[in-house]
């Protein structure tokens, strides 16, 4: 007694049903290719079947698992094998390792996921690939043949958890059971800034499936390591060039280093010192900002062009010795000839915040002002940690981390703190 899947209707044209169609073509069915468990799990069944002699005892025992909780990865996988379950050294071995890049590989695990491909340990789907967890990884790295969780690590350099990147891997292995029980997924960005939940895309019953995932995992967290391709292809480092703009990071209250002092001799330069009474230093302060904003409005720009931190431009005109110079202050008018007594001046009242331009300008593929404005502002309340580079135009993670990181502060949590500001977050942020 052998259970199988729904076999294709051969009159569908459907995209899924020809895949599984051709996939039918390259299924391994030798009996000596089915693993000992499935065997014995077949044996069980018939033999339950039988006992029970009904045909709902049948029924219950082919349902198909639901695994809406999965606590445990039912996920058995089969042996190394080349293409299409081809068995020999020769087939199976790798000349070099393949470059590929990480959009590759979240690519090519897409289109399973997006097929749902079916679990098997011992059918191989259209591309080749053995349709288990260590194959699915196998084939999103583009290995050329399917490995397992213990030969994965092979082609792999074992990194930290801080340093996970999409297209990594985590890989378990449980000596106790090294077929049924190790499982492997593939890493696609962590969910939270807390790190605590990341995207696991995996091949796993029914099917290949893309959710979020506590980490490690589910059970056997512990065991869980995390693995960076070595085929991994990556960009070619830049020439260093001592000119280059060093990133809005390193600008704004509470940051120290040197280009904040070279910034502050540069707008010395043209014509800033009014501003400094001592300095420039590497300590970031208000004659900084101060001095940076004279700057900017002395090549015509408003807005949050002339807010005060050094962005590209800014810089390039600086380095570069471009645009107009700061003007001079404005002239102190004379002296009356009639005494008055001194009086200290008041102090500009603070700027208004601007109004909050609607929550449909901010989130994925938003690219306006207000989210320049929103990472500036960010930074200058000392909330930009998650910057690499910018903030920018375009709407990205490190927008939607840093916003949550400031939401987190005002004591929020939940659906208060999810990363997109609202009327509120604005208001409190540009105060």
């Amino acid at each position: 007694m052998e259970f199988s899947d729904v076999e294709p209707d051969d009159s569908c044209t459907c995209g899924g049903c020809a895949d599984r169609r051709r996939a039918r073509l390259h299924a391994v069915r030798s009996p000596r290719h089915r693993p000992r468990r499935a065997r014995q799990a077949a044996v069980l069944l018939a033999a339950v079947g039988g006992v029970l002699g009904g045909p709902a005892a049948s029924l219950a025992a082919a349902a198909p698992r639901t695994d809406s909780s999965p606590l445990i990865p039912d996920s058995p996988q089969g042996q190394v094998a080349g293409p299409y379950g081809a068995d020999t050294p020769a087939q199976r071995s790798i000349a070099a390792q393949p470059a590929t890049t990480r959009a590759e590989i979240l690519r090519r695990a897409q289109t399973w996921v997006d097929q749902k491909v079916p679990y098997s340990m011992a059918k191989y789907w259209t591309d080749g690939y053995r349709q288990d967890c260590s194959g699915f990884v196998s084939m999103a790295w583009g290995l050329g043949s399917s490995q397992t969780t213990w030969t994965l690590p092979k082609f792999a350099d074992r990194i930290s958890k801080d340093e996970l990147q999409p297209g990594d891997a985590l890989v378990y292995n449980n000596p106790k059971d090294p077929e049924g029980g190790s499982h492997t997924v593939l890493f696609g960005g962590w969910v939270d800034a807390a790190r605590t939940r990341y995207t696991a895309l995996e091949q796993t019953r029914p099917g290949t499936t893309k959710r979020s995932t506590p980490y490690a995992y589910w059970s056997n967290a512990s065991g869980y390591l995390p693995y960076r391709y070595k085929g991994l292809s990556q960009p070619m480092p830049a020439p260093d060039d001592p000119d280059a703009f060093p990133g809005a990071d390193k600008f704004g209250p509470g940051k120290v280093n040197a280009y904040v002092t070279r910034l502050g001799k540069m707008l010395v330069e043209r014509g800033g010192g009014r501003f400094y009474r001592e300095g420039p230093s590497p300590d970031w302060g208000e004659a900084d900002r101060k001095a940076t904003e004279a700057f900017q409005l002395a090549q015509g720009w408003r807005g949050a062009e002339a807010d005060g931190y050094p962005g590209k431009d800014t810089w390039d005109y600086l380095v570069h010795h471009k645009g107009k110079d700061i003007p001079p202050a404005a002239a102190t008018p004379a002296t009356p000839t009639t005494p008055t007594t001194p009086t200290t001046p008041k102090p500009p009242p603070p700027a208004p915040a601007p109004a909050f331009p609607g929550a449909d300008r901010f989130g994925p593929g938003k690219v306006n002002d207000d989210v320049l404005r929103l990472g500036r502002q960010l930074i200058a309340k000392g909330f930009g940690a998650a910057y690499r580079e910018g903030p920018g135009r375009d709407w990205g993670e490190a927008d939607r981390l840093n916003v949550a990181a400031f939401q987190r502060a005002q004591g929020w949590s939940g659906a208060e703190a999810d990363g997109y500001p609202g009327p509120h977050t604005w208001r409190l942020l540009f105060s």
